[in-house]
């Protein structure tokens, strides 16, 4: 999914896991190990800081468009293209 120039891209996150990490593919969506548990919106924040220093990108380019209250999540991510997005998921995969 593309909008306004952004990609995104839809997540499943596992808060309270062992460590960090891109956990595969659920469904349709990338699962993501957080260690962060899901607590007054700490879970979100390390997410996005998570994928801001796994994509080497400014955590402002990084949004969470839906999903705040789910695990099932979607981000907007500027300034990359889809096919980078893809391949750096891929090469991080546990």
């Amino acid at each position: 999914m593309e909008k306004s120039g952004a990609v995104r891209v839809k997540l499943h996150v596992h808060p309270g896991a062992k460590r960090n990490a891109i956990a595969g593919v659920f469904g349709d969506a990338v699962k993501v190990d957080l260690q962060t548990p899901p607590v007054d919106g700490k879970a979100n924040a390390a997410l996005l800081k998570f994928m801001a220093k796994l994509l080497n990108c400014s955590r402002s380019d990084i949004a969470l468009a839906f999903g705040e209250c789910s695990r099932d999540k979607v981000l907007e991510i500027r300034n990359l293209d889809r096919s980078t997005i893809i391949n750096i998921f891929k090469s991080n995969t546990l």
